[in-house]
């Protein structure tokens, strides 16, 4: 009101009521004195007398015995006397405030006993006496804030569904009762307050959550009041409550859907199906998220208006969304909505591709329906029948009830502190079942039974949890506790983490998984930074974070690049060396420590990167991907480095199961905005969460790539012909004292499958960049065929984006290939034209056909020639008509190799650009199919995505103009679990040739059947064997992916290249053979030059003479 109490009402209450009660005749009196009083503030310190007189005698068993809320119901609907109306709020507000504190079974009486009198007080919101408005609201807040979580859900809740739910009603209280919903979601939402605070948050959250199926239909159903005041009042609610479904997926799309409800039409109906149609759904669907969305889909699977492309979408969304649904209790609850509707469109619709939609959505629900859905590692949950059960037998082996009028509070009660204690343990906090059940015992049982009751229960239930999901191991005495932070986690306006605690011992190796994008590397990098709220400063625990960053200071040597950082220069020249030395580092004039940073190969920046961690004496190790780059002999050394310095803690984030299984004692898990520890390493954790299988498989269910098919390469006839061949070539980088690769040899045709394995700085990148013309060899050659299209991924593979950060995925593809051709060919040292080369260009040419020398402007175009081509080529100063044809050979012996190969990449990138259209449908596909999201494609900006997504933006830049050879390097390389599998099944399929560089022995054997070995510079073995099928998810069951591999894996063993029969000569294409024509065909091409010649002698002056050919079309 505010209202205050004198100090002499200030009396001091007993936790159990006094043996004598009251008279009737004493309640009477304060009653009358309430109801007579001449002021507002008398009638409540009467009111609170009587409160405290029934609390320290009778307790909630008074309002029976005197009949007392029938009275106070009786003065609240007394149309003829204000007075009475406020007294009759005043003494609610004071039962409310004090009564649940003391005696919680109270809560029973106000809010769910025949109706409870919750509705008296929202009823008195629209009374025309402003006194009585304030003092029901004063009795409502007092209500609310006496409640806790447990009591919101089972008590206040069914009572504010009872009133909205009414037939008829004041406006004013339903905005009262929408006002109460929304504050119950507001005290719901994640925070920043105590870890007790945020703990009643997570169970309201939850609790509250399953409640959506009933209240999101009276939320709406007040969003459509003829009354602007409520109609305004229950959107508000609809807003807050849309806050409880903890789904990433969904909540994007809550504004739209929300609008949808308010404003209901075909057109807002159609944006959110179509919102929900581009929506890619990762994570678990439950209750809240179906209780959401089932009413939108039903509406639109049942309306007779619904176009046909709506129709489509919307099943694919049931469909997609069901998938999600693991538990099959809460799919039997929704999708019986949805079946009749995805029923009808399947018997019904018009076009056949979505009957076909609707068959196939039919058949996932109804398996999301059976019980063999029962999620793997799911448990059952409790209900409130288990819970009454243990509540009786152990009141009956107590001694039973001790009054009979206790019987009958009782039995009005026993079935709320079930429902209570029910939501407790399933939320797993059994530490508050003793608050749910002692106070509300209390003065039912005999003597202080009350609380041994409350105990059995409490342990009861936690044996049942220790049954159901394994009992906790009991702490090390031994172990060094070195972090135990409490702390939340955001990043640029998202909550990753929320009041979780990190726990780590020392010497423990614990490993981090999660999706991509759950904030592995964030966690990290705020732990470095000393952003983490709770960790311990750098003072106390010092922190490493070892991650990539292959470019920094790549001009300094690497002695001088550790030496930059001041604490280790201060251990002295000498030390660091001896460290570096320890890392194989060698030392010395012509050692690997006077080299640059920047010659060093991505193995060994890394390598150099745990060095300088171990130079700082990190007590902490944050590994980000510390096994990317790294071969398989330095990531053994790297395991049994992290192995036997026990006295280090390491936090690691890697996709590498092999790795995890090997040095992890413990794995922490996202799980639903906190870490959950496991004992164990990545094996364990498996078996305890089957669902995390995808770290041992190479599966495409949750993320599929599909590359598209490879065009005609002309000459080529057979997928065993080389198109491309490096003949003794040797590289030396600029300042290196010897060869990077030297005499490296190797043939490829379009069902190649080769790996090139060797350790950090043997040459395996530079072996790439000579096939991919990104540098070309001192000695040697490279040939290819000139229509080949290569689609390329370097090791750092985000240099291809860095310089494009401020543009769109779809923006940079479009930029890429505007011009009709791949502008990063230009970029390569194959095409940079050297002074030489412009001086070439400037040298006039005799061809000897008495034309004299002339300078060549450009090349106009290219046609067959024998086994070559032969190419148009515009003179300058002179017209077109002058122009010649030149072979290739002639060309090249003339050293205009870098012009011919610009010409020849123009002329293939169109080939393949000619089958696709850069718009951004099209575009929007593309990106899907390496999967990335087409919103993000379209409208985020590079710079804003993840490592693994810029990957992705870089395969699609790749993939665009339809490549025929592959080339990988390290593709594994900043890519999720789920990616990873994603790709290994797009690799298997794809019907070109794949090159590629891996250290993940598991990725290579599942695609490669020839391995090149690569050490110190030349190809050390090749090796043919079989590729391992059983790596794949997949291939037990599918054929095709078996039959692709196997022959894959046979042809290249087989083949001409393999056995060395191209090998020789130059790398030549047939023509396509000619056919002796019959005469009728020659008089018909003799009529078509005729025609042609005739044309060209009436066209302008200048135009140049068309060629006769024999392949023309007809």
């Amino acid at each position: 009101m505010p209202h205050s109490e004198p100090a002499t009402m200030a009396t001091a209450v007993s936790k159990t009521p006094s043996s004598v009660p009251p008279t009737t005749e004493e309640i009477s009196s304060l009653l009358n004195t309430i109801f007579s009083a001449e002021t507002s503030q008398q009638s409540l310190d009467a009111s609170y007398a009587l409160t405290n007189l029934l609390i320290q005698s009778v307790g909630p068993f008074g309002f029976q015995k005197y009949d007392l809320l029938p009275q106070i119901k009786k003065a609240a609907t007394d149309k003829k006397n204000g007075a009475r109306r406020e007294s009759a709020m005043l003494i609610l507000g004071a039962l409310f405030e004090r009564f649940p504190r003391e005696h919680p079974l109270s809560e029973v009486v106000f809010l769910l006993q025949d109706g409870g009198v919750l509705g008296i007080a929202l009823d008195a919101l629209a009374d025309k006496g402003a006194v009585v408005r304030e003092a029901a609201q004063y009795a409502i807040d007092a209500l609310f804030a006496g409640l806790k979580p447990e009591s919101m859900v089972n008590a206040l809740l069914p009572a504010l569904s009872a009133y909205l739910s009414r037939g008829s009603g004041k406006w004013q209280g339903f905005v009262g009762a929408y006002v109460l919903v929304e504050k119950m979601a507001v005290k719901a939402q994640m925070g920043s307050g105590t870890m007790e605070e945020e703990r009643e948050k997570d169970l309201l959250r939850e609790a509250m959550g399953k409640t959506l199926r009933d209240l999101i239909p009276l939320i709406e159903s007040g969003m459509h009041d003829l009354k602007a005041e409520v109609a305004k009042r229950a959107c508000k609610a609809m807003n807050a409550v849309t806050t409880l479904l903890s789904n990433d997926d969904v909540a994007p799309r809550i504004p739209l859907l929300i609008k949808t409800m308010e404003q209901p039409s075909e057109k807002t109906l159609q944006d959110a199906i179509h919102a929900l149609s581009q929506t890619t759904f990762v994570a678990i669907v439950t209750s809240p998220v179906l209780a959401l969305l089932t009413p939108l889909l039903e509406r639109s699977l049942n309306a007779p208006t619904t176009p046909q492309e709506t129709l489509r979408r919307t099943v694919v969304v049931v469909e997609n969304l069901t998938k999600l649904v693991h538990d099959p209790a809460e799919a039997r609850t929704f999708l019986p909505k949805l079946k009749p509707g995805v029923q009808g469109v399947k018997d019904r619709a018009s076009l056949p591709e979505v009957r076909e939609l609707a068959t196939r959505a039919l058949d996932v629900m109804e398996k999301a329906m059976s019980d063999s859905n029962v999620h793997a590692g799911s448990v059952t949950k409790t209900t409130p029948d288990e819970v009454l059960a243990v509540l009786d037998a152990q009141i009956q082996s107590n001694g039973g009830l001790a009054l009979p009028e206790a019987h009958t509070l009782f039995e009005l009660g026993k079935t709320y502190i079930a429902e209570m204690v029910r939501e407790d343990v399933n939320c797993r906090m059994h530490d508050r079942i003793p608050s749910c059940t002692t106070p509300y015992l209390r003065g039912l049982l005999q003597e202080d039974k009350h609380e041994v009751v409350a105990s059995a229960v409490q342990a009861h239930f936690i044996e049942e949890d220790e049954r159901k999901y394994g009992k906790p191991e009991p702490e090390d005495p031994n172990e060094v506790e070195i972090v135990n932070a409490n702390f939340s986690l955001a990043y640029g306006g998202m909550l990753l983490l929320n009041h979780t605690n990190l726990r780590l011992l020392k010497g423990h190796r614990y490993g981090l998984c999660g999706r991509n994008g759950a904030g592995k590397s964030t966690l990290m990098r705020s732990i470095a930074n000393e952003k983490l709220e709770g960790f311990p400063p750098q003072s106390e625990v010092r922190t490493c974070f070892v991650e990539h960053n292959q470019g920094e200071d790549a001009d300094l040597s690497i002695i001088e690049y550790v030496s930059k950082d001041p604490k280790i220069a201060e251990t002295g020249q000498e030390h660091i060396s001896k460290v570096l030395l320890e890392f194989g580092f060698t030392d010395g004039p012509e050692g690997r420590q006077s080299q640059r940073v920047g010659s060093l190969s991505g193995g060994w920046k890394m390598k150099l990167a745990l060095a300088r961690a171990m130079l700082q004496k990190a007590d902490v190790l944050l590994l980000d991907e510390p096994t990317n780059h790294l071969d398989v002999a330095n990531v053994k050394w790297l395991q049994e480095y992290l192995k036997n310095h026990t006295d280090i803690t390491s936090l690691i984030v890697s996709h590498d199961s092999g790795f995890l299984d090997e040095v992890c004692t413990d794995i922490y898990h996202y799980e639903g905005k906190k870490l959950v520890c496991y004992k164990g390493n990545l094996a364990a954790f498996v078996k305890q969460k089957p669902e995390a299988k995808s770290y041992y498989t190479l599966s495409a269910s949750i993320v599929q790539f599909k590359f598209p098919p490879p065009g005609i390469l002309s000459g080529i006839k057979s997928h065993t012909r080389a198109i491309l061949r490096m003949t003794n070539c040797t590289y030396t980088y600029p300042g290196a004292p010897k060869p990077s690769l030297q005499d490296a040899s190797l043939t490829l045709t379009l069902s190649s499958r080769v790996a090139i394995i060797g350790g950090n700085g043997a040459g395996k990148s530079t072996f790439i960049k000579m096939l991919t013309g990104e540098t070309i060899p001192q000695t040697g050659k490279v040939e290819k065929h000139p229509n080949l299209r290569i689609g390329y991924i370097k090791q750092h593979a985000l240099e291809h984006v860095e310089m494009h950060l401020e543009k769109t995925p779809s923006q940079y593809l479009q930029w890429r290939y505007a011009n009709g051709d791949d502008r990063e060919v230009y970029l390569k040292q194959t095409r940079i034209l050297t002074e030489e080369d412009k001086a070439q260009l400037e040298k006039p040419v005799d061809l000897k056909d008495g034309r004299g020398p002339r300078r060549i402007e450009a090349i106009m175009g290219r046609q067959k020639w024998k086994k070559s081509f032969q190419y148009e080529i515009k003179w300058v100063g002179l017209l077109p008509k002058h122009n010649t044809m030149i072979s290739r050979e002639t060309m090249l012996e003339l050293g205009f190799f870098k012009m011919i190969q610009e010409f020849d990449d123009h002329e293939a990138s169109r080939e393949g650009l000619g089958f696709r259209n850069l718009e951004p449908n099209e575009i929007s596909k593309h990106f899907e199919d390496v999967g990335l999201d087409p919103e993000i494609a379209n409208h985020n900006q590079i710079s804003g995505l993840s490592g693994g997504q810029k990957v992705k933006v870089v395969l699609a830049g790749a993939m665009w103009n339809n490549p025929h050879l592959l080339v990988l390097d390290e593709p594994t390389n900043f890519l999720d679990r789920d990616s990873l599998g994603g790709l290994a099944v797009a690799i298997r399929d794809f019907k070109g040739g794949v090159v590629m560089i891996s250290h993940n022995e598991e990725f290579v054997g599942a695609l490669c059947p020839e391995q090149l070995h690569v050490a110190d510079g030349r190809i050390v073995s090749r090796t043919n064997t079989g590729v391992s099928l059983d790596r794949f998810e997949d291939s037990a069951t599918n054929s095709p992916a078996g039959t692709a591999a196997t022959s894959a894996a046979t042809s290249a063993a087989a083949s001409a290249v393999n056995s060395g029969a191209e090998e020789q000569g130059e790398l030549k294409f047939k023509a396509r053979k000619k056919k002796k024509m019959t005469r009728a065909q020659m008089k018909e091409r003799e009529a078509r030059r005729r025609l042609r010649h005739i044309e060209w002698l009436n066209s302008p002056k200048g135009t140049p003479k068309p060629v006769d050919t024999d392949d023309e079309a007809e």
